[in-house]
């Protein structure tokens, strides 16, 4: 995969009203604008301290991209990346449009300063044949497989973290549920702007009355990505963290909420629940912060302090 100098940023369509083949063509067009240099304006501009590819990852039954991140090479050319970096899993927001493009600008400052290898799923996206089920699998199976694969990747499994945004958050944090019953232990789960529920409870909450449309039009979107994510016969529990039934013995998790988001609420109940379980927990939030905050350096000043600060809680969880 490669990225495109320039793009035009499609118009918004009707969330409550688009076809599959709407949906599709303005994904791609979305996409094709985040990963393009114009889009930099607005998501930022890599790290120089870091190097950054894509691959491809062999999984059970496909072959996964994934966009990797590490400590840039020295003057003399002598790679600085050390023999058992901490490792990263990183999986972007967006749930029916996204890519891993848009979140260099933390990922690549992370990979240099930690450093670490972060590795970012491009996970299969949500759409009418691909359910949420396939998007948290492939962020699952991406951790499980750096971390089998530990020496070949140059990481030290005993050093690892989860983090997303959004969707990606959701997806972090069943992979986080997963790693401990699979034996993984994890250091550390950054939630950012968690959507945590697909459940009929996901209207619940009075910060989607408050933000249904303003400052975005967050309730048609969320309302679709709820029909694409679980559709009939689906276990929306299952797939909703904030319904797990043991949230103990979790890795320690900061949870980041921007206030002026619609799912605000569910990344405060989901923070709750953590803390109730014994799983250690903080969470922050930015006053007047948008849901795509972290994302958007360029429009959101408040950015940088929340990249701040979670460079500093993955320094501490993934110290030697």
């Amino acid at each position: 995969m490669s990225e495109i100098s320039t793009a035009n940023r499609p118009p918004e369509p009707d969330f409550s009203a688009i076809t599959t083949e709407e949906l599709i063509a303005y994904r791609e067009a979305e996409n094709r604008f985040r990963a393009s240099g114009a889009a930099r304006a607005f998501t930022g501009e890599p790290d120089p301290g870091a190097s950054i590819a894509w691959q491809e990852v062999a999984l059970p039954g496909r072959d996964l991209p994934i966009r990797v991140y590490r400590p840039a090479s020295t003057g003399d050319g002598e790679a600085t990346a050390r023999a058992e970096l901490p490792l990263v899993v990183h999986v972007h927001g967006g749930s029916f449009v996204g890519t891993a493009v848009q979140c260099d600008w933390t990922n690549s400052h992370f990979a240099a300063a930690l450093p670490a290898l972060v590795v970012s799923v491009e996970h299969r996206l949500i759409a009418p044949d691909s359910p949420l089920a396939n998007a948290a699998d492939d962020g699952w199976d991406v951790l499980r497989h750096v971390v089998r694969n530990a020496a070949r990747w140059g990481v030290d499994p005993a050093r690892a973290a989860v983090f997303g945004e959004s969707c990606g958050a959701l997806i972090c944090a069943l992979t986080a549920i997963r790693a401990r019953e699979a034996g993984i232990d994890l250091q550390a789960q950054v939630l950012v702007n968690p959507a945590v529920d697909v459940t009929g409870t996901m209207y619940d909450y009075p910060s989607i009355a408050e933000y249904a449309y303003t400052p975005s039009r967050a309730l048609p979107q969320l309302r679709l990505f709820q029909q694409l994510a679980v559709p009939p016969g689906s276990d929306a529990r299952a797939l909703s963290p904030l319904y797990a039934d043991d949230l103990s013995g979790l890795a320690p998790a900061l949870v980041v909420v921007p206030t002026q988001d619609a799912v605000a609420d569910q990344g405060r109940r989901y923070a709750e629940r953590l803390r109730e379980a014994g799983t250690p927990v903080r969470l922050s939030e930015y006053p007047a912060a948008k849901h795509a905050f972290l994302t958007l350096p360029g429009l959101e000043p408040q950015a940088q302090a929340a990249r701040t600060e979670i460079l500093a809680f993955l320094r501490t969880a993934l110290a030697t």
